[in-house]
């Protein structure tokens, strides 16, 4: 049987990464599945998911440092609502995520953790959980 499942976030940044790994954690166990996969899908243009390390903080500084450098939030861009940069920075990172399942966890790196990425905050937002048993 397929789980899935919409979660909530409030970011509270312009532009932020947030752990979402617990939740998505919590509704694995709660699923019961062993082994499948687990989709996590963000239905918003300015806003992504990405895996990458979660054990030392200077390490999302420094993406977020670089993304604002490399996509800087004035470039001349036509888009009338003033946040194309935020739409670029959703194209680099993407909007979804495939983790394997196996023996009930997530088959995440050592360091890896799962993170909600904001580019046009604070808002509310929502990400989707699915969960496919093998």
């Amino acid at each position: 049987m397929r789980i899935q499942e919409i979660v909530e976030v409030r970011t509270e940044e312009k532009e932020q990464f947030i752990d979402i790994t617990s939740q998505i954690n919590r509704i694995l166990r709660a699923s019961e599945i062993k082994n499948g996969l687990c989709n996590v899908y963000v239905p918003h243009t300015t806003a992504g998911v990405t895996i990458n390390e979660g054990a030392d903080s200077a390490v999302v500084f420094d993406i977020l440092t670089y993304l604002r450098q490399s996509v800087p939030e004035s470039n001349n861009y036509t888009h009338m609502e003033g946040n194309s940069h935020a739409h670029i920075k959703t194209l680099l990172t993407g909007s979804e995520k495939t983790i394997p399942v196996q023996n009930g966890s997530l088959q995440l790196g050592t360091w890896q953790k799962v993170f909600f990425c904001e580019y046009d905050g604070p808002r509310r937002r929502k990400f989707l959980i699915t969960i496919v048993p093998a």
